[in-house]
């Protein structure tokens, strides 16, 4: 059942998934930078066993594009430089995409949580060597985003210059 929902994301997105949707303890999920193996296909989709795993789907960085171009309405002003992610994890279902900001000349993390009122954006996070700013709601999520070592839930500020930021499991 929470597979159909996943799937169900992926088609509204008019994102294309590669492979099967698989599972994998979460800690381990939200660690991976890279793209997740591709799961056999003819095993069909794999429901969670527990509360510690995450359901999720292999989705190819570029057919995340025409989702960015359509939900900012500023076609090529972000683009994807890192695999997204998108999974359901306790029964929400959420999509994770790294890009870069054209227009801004900064790298950005956009997350966003489906329900059944539509998609929201939890997270926003706008990142370069110099800065990073930021506009975070993930408090009623078991979520956060890590930037330099720290683990943010909420606020809308900036602080210090970063590469990279992940999306992870706020108590791991």
């Amino acid at each position: 059942m929470q597979n159909n929902k996943l799937r169900n994301i992926l088609i509204g997105a008019g994102v294309a998934a590669v492979g099967a949707i698989g599972t994998k303890m979460a800690v381990d999920y939200f660690r991976n930078r890279g793209e997740e193996e591709v799961v056999d296909e003819s095993q069909g989709d794999a429901e969670p066993t527990s509360d510690a795993e995450v359901a999720y789907a292999n989705v190819e960085s570029s057919s995340v594009q025409s989702f960015l171009d359509a939900s900012f309405g500023d076609p090529g002003r972000y683009v994807p430089n890192r695999p997204p992610k998108v999974f359901d994890y306790q029964g929400q279902q959420y999509m994770v995409i790294w890009a870069y900001d054209n227009q801004k000349s900064k790298n950005q993390m956009l997350a966003f949580q489906y329900t059944d009122g539509g998609r929201k954006m939890v997270a926003s996070v706008g990142y370069t060597a110099d800065k990073t700013d930021y506009n975070i709601n993930l408090e009623s999520t078991p979520f956060a985003v890590e930037v330099n070592g720290e683990k943010i839930t909420s606020g809308h500020t900036e602080t210090g210059g970063t590469n990279d930021v992940d999306f992870v499991l706020a108590s791991a």
